[in-house]
């Protein structure tokens, strides 16, 4: 199965008839390259504030309110752009009203059959917390990418191991993280997480990231980070973990993935950290003990553990 992840240069559409139609050729390139699945960015759907002029698009909350009105045409939109790839297509994210004053920072996935599914931000960073009205998600799922199963982590999500691990006991062999930062640290905090969770759980990750500067936007302001296909750092597959990458100029991080051989491969791994998982649970480790320093011991003694 080839995977493709954007590298998402922002943009400022003038109309949503602009943002369709790079939308469209965006991920035609995906699927003319061989992709099944493409991964677009998180807070993707912020572009559309665009669409309302200064007095919207300069202010964040009336950039989510603004937003909700292309609701109905985003998931028209990226249900067709499924169908006519034949891929499937994690939609970014878009931030969706839920009632009440709050939004959920949603990605939309969309099979090329008509189907459809979602999953929520679990995991809220400083700035979505400033916010006062973003939320965080309460649901985790797994979904079947023709055959392959498949978890969603969004960004600072995936910077969390419990959840992934969650997902890979329930199948899932693939990880698409859509993703925004606007700090080198940042990108790196989710380069790191992203590359620890292919090597916790022996499984491939697609992350997807914004690039370029966008200051008419408070959210998407700044873009740092590469677009990669990452892969448990093993043998049969790069030392790096790192199997396709795309920096600046380049658009998508393409990859064919060997699910077969990624799981012959947990027979041979040089470290299984997936099947040791249990290890760190064993009752005498899950509390670390605060001890005083002690006499050395006599080295004639019998040592009685």
């Amino acid at each position: 199965m080839k995977v493709a992840a954007c590298r998402y240069e922002v943009g400022q559409p003038a109309d949503w008839e602009a943002f369709a139609v790079r939308q469209r050729a965006l991920l035609l390139e995906a699927a003319a390259a061989g992709a099944r699945v493409a991964v677009l960015p998180e807070y993707l759907s912020l572009e559309l504030a665009a669409l309302h002029g200064p007095q919207v698009y300069s202010d964040l909350h009336a950039s989510l309110q603004a937003i909700q009105q292309h609701r109905a045409a985003w998931l028209a939109l990226f249900a067709g752009l499924a169908r006519e790839t034949g891929m499937h297509v994690a939609a970014g994210s878009f931030l969706l009203d839920i009632g009440g004053g709050r939004y959920r920072n949603r990605t939309d996935l969309f099979a090329p059959d008509g189907g459809y599914q979602w999953q929520d931000k679990l995991q809220l960073t400083g700035f979505e917390k400033r916010t006062g009205v973003i939320v965080p998600g309460d649901a985790l799922k797994v979904m079947d990418l023709g055959g392959v199963r498949a978890g969603i982590s969004i960004c600072y999500d995936s910077e969390f191991p419990l959840p992934v691990r969650a997902q890979y006991e329930a199948g899932a062999r693939l990880l698409l993280v859509p993703s925004c930062t606007d700090t080198d640290a940042g990108a790196t905090r989710v380069r790191v997480g992203c590359l620890a969770r292919a090597l916790e759980n022996r499984l491939f990750v697609a992350q997807a990231v914004t690039a370029g500067a966008a200051p008419w936007s408070p959210a998407l302001d700044a873009n740092t980070g590469d677009a990669a296909i990452y892969a448990p750092m093993d043998v049969g597959f790069p030392s790096d973990g790192v199997l396709a990458r795309a920096g600046h100029g380049q658009t998508w991080a393409i990859a064919e993935l060997d699910f077969d051989h990624l799981e012959a491969t947990r027979a041979t791994a040089q470290v299984a950290n997936d099947r040791d998982w249990s290890g760190q649970l064993a009752p005498a480790i899950t509390r670390a003990r605060v001890e005083g320093f002690a006499a050395l011991p006599d080295p004639g003694a019998t040592d009685q553990g």
